[in-house]
C-alpha cells in the first residue's frame, strides 16, 4: 500500500499470487489462451468440460517421449520442454508416455516412468507449475510391450527402428512381453515371450499402482496408450494376438486386457478425474484380405467405451505392422475420427473425440472442431457443419512453435489472453505473421 502525494488518496496495489502454488507466481485470471469474448469465439476458443476438468480452449500438447529421463525420473528438461506450452496458452499438456513397469519402457532407463514412488517429485513439479498458470495437465500411461528395451531413436543406424539394447547398456531383451511370441521385426526388436496369466495379473496391478502415483502427483486426468502398436494395441489385433485362452481369438477376448486396465485405473482415481485413451483407429493392413484391427472394430470398441468409464477416445492410427500401407494426406487420420464420431451420433452414444495428425494451421484446428455456421477473419464453416472431434491433439506443431494456440487466435481474429508477463508482445490486430 502507498500513500498518494497529490491527492492524498491511500491506493492498494497487489500483485496477487497464484493460489495453492508452492512458489510465488502472479495469478493468471483467464489462463493463457482464453477468449476475452467467449460468446463469439468460434468452438477452438470455446470451453469445455470433462467431468470436473475445464479446458478454456481446444487445444492440447500430445505426449511426446523425450528418453531423458534418469532412471524413469523426470528432469529439468521434461520441465523446460512442457512448460514453454503451459505458459502459451495450451488448455492440456500431456506427459509422454509412461510405463508403470521397468519392463514397459520402450527407451530403457530414458523413458518417463511411474513404478516407483520416488518418481512422483519429479511429476508433482511440473503439475504444480501448470496449475500455477491456470492450466490442466495429464500423463499417459502404458506399456512399450514388443517394442520395448531399444535404443533412442537418434542412436540408431541405417534407418532401422528398433535395434535392441544389449544388457551392457541396460537393455532387457530376453524378457520383453508381448501377447504371443511375434517380434516387430526380426533382428531389429527382441522376440518377446508371451505374457503369462501371471504376467497379465502383474501388469494391472502396475497399471493400478501408477494410476495412484499420478493422483497423488496432482494430475487433471490420465491417458492410457493403447495405439502405435505397444502392448494394449498388439493384444488388440490378431495379427499379433495369436492367444487361445481368454485373451485371444475374438473381439471379446482381445479387448479384454484393454477393459481390465481401464477397470484397475477406475479403481483408483476419483469418480470425477476423466479417463483418456488413444487407440491406433486401423493397422492399414486390410489391403492383406486377412485379420487385422480396423476401424469397423474401433467403432465397435468406441461404443463400449463410456460404460467401460472413458469419458475422451484419442483417435489416432497405425504404428502396429512395418507392412502398413497408408494413403497419407492431410485428414488421414482427421477421416477416421469422424468417421467414427458419425457412427457413435448413429446410435446416440455420447462420447468426446480428440483428434490427432497433421493438425498445422489455423484452418485445420478452426474447421476440425467447430460446430455450425461460422465465420471468424477470414475463415468459416456453412450451415449443418458439424464437428469432427472435440480437441485437436498435436506434438510436432507444438515443438516448432509453442505460442501456437496463441498464434491461431490471432489469425482467426480471436483476442485471447496473454500471460501477463508477456503482456506487451501481443501482435497488432491484422497484423500479418
Amino acid at each position: 500500500m502507498h500513500q498518494d502525494t497529490d491527492s492524498g488518496i491511500m491506493a492498494s496495489v497487489e500483485n496477487k499470487r497464484a493460489p495453492g502454488a508452492p512458489f510465488y507466481t502472479p495469478v493468471q485470471s483467464p489462463p493463457a489462451g482464453t477468449a476475452l469474448d467467449p460468446a463469439t469465439a468460434p468452438t477452438l476458443y470455446q470451453p469445455l468440460k470433462i467431468k470436473d476438468m475445464t479446458l478454456q480452449n481446444r487445444f492440447v500438447v500430445s505426449p511426446m517421449c523425450q528418453y531423458s529421463a534418469d532412471d524413469g525420473h523426470l528432469t529439468d528438461w521434461h520441465f523446460s520442454h512442457l512448460s514453454q506450452f503451459i505458459i502459451r496458452g495450451a488448455a492440456l499438456t500431456i506427459v509422454e508416455a509412461t510405463p508403470s513397469l521397468r519392463t514397459g519402457e520402450s527407451h530403457l532407463y530414458e523413458d518417463s516412468g511411474l513404478w516407483k514412488d520416488s518418481q512422483i517429485a519429479p511429476l508433482k513439479r511440473i503439475v504444480d507449475f501448470a496449475h500455477s498458470q491456470g492450466q490442466k495437465i495429464g500423463i499417459q500411461l502404458g506399456h512399450a510391450g514388443r517394442k520395448a528395451s531399444t535404443l533412442a531413436p537418434w542412436l540408431r543406424s541405417g534407418g532401422k527402428p528398433g535395434i535392441v539394447a544389449s544388457k551392457e547398456h541396460g537393455g532387457w531383451g530376453d524378457n520383453v512381453w508381448a501377447p504371443s511370441a511375434i517380434p516387430v521385426v526380426e533382428d531389429d526388436f527382441a522376440m518377446p515371450k508371451e505374457m503369462s496369466t501371471d504376467n497379465i495379473k502383474e501388469l494391472l496391478q502396475a497399471f493400478k499402482d501408477a494410476a495412484r502415483r499420478a493422483v497423488e502427483a496432482g494430475f487433471d486426468t490420465i491417458e492410457i496408450h493403447g495405439a502405435h502398436g505397444y502392448l494394449i494395441t498388439s493384444f488388440l489385433s490378431p495379427i499379433t494376438n495369436h492367444r487361445t485362452d481368454n485373451y485371444g481369438g475374438s473381439f471379446e477376448n482381445r479387448t479384454r486386457l484393454l477393459f481390465e486396465t481401464i477397470a484397475a485405473v477406475r479403481e483408483v482415481i476419483p469418480a470425477s478425474m476423466p479417463l483418456l485413451l488413444r487407440i491406433s483407429a486401423t493397422e492399414w493392413m486390410e489391403y492383406t484380405g486377412q485379420p487385422s484391427w480396423t476401424l469397423e472394430d474401433s467403432i465397435k470398441l468406441a461404443k463400449l467405451l463410456p460404460a467401460a468409464g472413458i469419458d475422451l477416445l484419442d483417435v489416432s492410427s497405425g504404428g502396429n505392422n512395418e507392412a502398413q500401407k497408408i494413403e497419407v494426406h492431410p485428414y488421414y487420420q482427421i477421416d477416421l475420427t469422424a468417421k467414427i464420431r458419425e457412427e457413435l451420433k448413429k446410435d446416440g452414444i455420447n462420447l468426446l473425440l480428440g483428434a490427432v495428425g497433421m493438425i498445422s494451421n489455423a484452418e485445420m484446428a478452426y474447421s476440425i472442431v467447430q460446430e455450425g455456421k461460422h465465420e471468424a477473419n477470414g475463415f468459416s464453416t456453412s450451415e449443418g457443419h458439424t464437428s469432427k472431434a472435440d480437441l485437436v491433439l498435436m506434438a510436432r506443431q507444438f515443438l516448432r512453435e509453442p505460442e501456437f494456440p496463441l498464434r491461431v487466435a490471432h489469425q482467426l481474429g480471436v483476442e485471447v489472453k496473454w500471460p501477463i508477463q508477456y503482456h506487451r508482445a501481443g501482435w497488432r490486430k491484422n497484423q500479418k505473421i
